[in-house]
């Protein structure tokens, strides 16, 4: 049976501090996993580079129209297995790596490009802790008079009030937002704009991830003075 490598264990890879993910002839790589090793560095390396039998060059290899033709349910079913995996990995906080995400950039003009895919979140701290809520701050004040990062609601709602201006783009699932006695529903590819001094309760009955940016970035230092 053909072995699948998917991307949560060439995430595993990575925070173990591997370069070379080791693969033979009889494994298959899903295309996220491909992605997310080109972005963590990781390079995938044929096994018999590190045992003596059962070769592996690029000749002994078939080729990709009858790798095509080889596809069978079994394999079918472990791919499914993995997609499955890793939706449900993907509300859980990841183990903290090195740094809470990768960001390339150019320093004299100030751009940053923040790679989604290595983006770690942290418990957000609500002032109730039987919420499950997460986020990370991506972009901060010492890079931006904006800040903007992830957020994620899991079952919960909580309670905030705004000292600052904020955009919500709903990347995944469903948000509940109530304001003054009023609740409001927002999905997938919806935009929210809320505006200073708003006191709001945010929830989801399911799962939720959002986009956030804030205006001034220095919210956190607003909320402390309240």
């Amino acid at each position: 049976m053909k072995k699948l490598v998917s991307a949560n264990e060439v995430k595993v890879a990575a925070e173990k501090g591997q370069k070379a993910f080791y693969v033979d002839c009889n494994t298959i790589i899903t295309a996220a996993a491909k992605d997310l090793a080109k972005e963590l560095g990781v390079e995938f390396t044929s096994e018999s580079s590190a045992v003596g039998n059962s070769p592996c060059n690029e000749s002994s290899l078939p080729k990709k129209e009858n790798r095509e033709n080889e596809i069978d349910p079994e394999m079918i079913f472990q791919v499914v297995k993995s997609v499955l995996a890793n939706r449900l990995l993907e509300s859980v906080s990841s183990p903290n790596l090195e740094t809470p995400f990768r960001a390339d950039g150019d320093s004299k003009s100030g751009l940053k490009i923040v790679r989604g895919r290595t983006v770690n979140l942290e418990t957000f701290d609500t002032g109730d802790s039987s919420t499950d809520v997460a986020y990370r701050e991506v972009i901060s004040k010492e890079d931006s008079q904006m800040s903007a990062g992830f957020l994620t609601i899991e079952k919960s709602s909580f309670d905030w009030e705004l000292c600052y201006e904020e955009i919500d783009i709903v990347l995944e699932g469903s948000l509940t937002i109530t304001i003054n006695g009023e609740t409001y529903h927002a999905h997938q590819g919806d935009v929210l704009f809320v505006p200073n001094g708003s006191k709001v309760t945010w929830g989801s009955s399911d799962y939720v991830k959002l986009f956030y940016v804030t205006y001034p970035a220095n919210w956190p230092d607003l909320m402390a003075q309240q």
